[in-house]
C-alpha cells in the first residue's frame, strides 16, 4: 500500500439474460445485441446501485443486471 489515501474503487457487475428463439445462432446474436447496449450504457455511468430489469431489442424482458460500486483498500 503506497499510503496516500487513495481507495480503491470496485465495480460488480452480474447479468443475467434469458433469450428464445428459433436457433442456437439467432439467440446467440440477440444476447450479443442486449450485451453491447449494457456495456455501452456501463461506460456512460447509465446504472445507479441495484438491480435493473434487462429488455432485448424488442423492449420484452430479457433478465436482469446488478450494478454495486464500492471502494476497497488503499491502492
Amino acid at each position: 500500500m503506497s499510503g496516500d489515501g487513495e481507495l480503491t474503487q470496485i465495480l460488480t457487475c452480474d447479468i443475467e439474460i434469458q433469450i428464445t428463439g428459433p436457433t442456437v445462432a439467432a439467440n446467440n446474436t440477440q444476447v450479443a445485441d442486449v450485451l453491447r447496449v449494457l456495456a455501452t450504457r456501463i461506460e456512460k455511468g447509465g446504472f445507479d446501485l441495484g438491480h435493473h430489469e434487462v429488455t432485448d431489442g424488442l423492449g420484452k424482458p430479457a433478465g436482469f443486471i446488478y450494478v454495486d460500486y464500492s471502494e476497497g483498500g488503499e491502492r
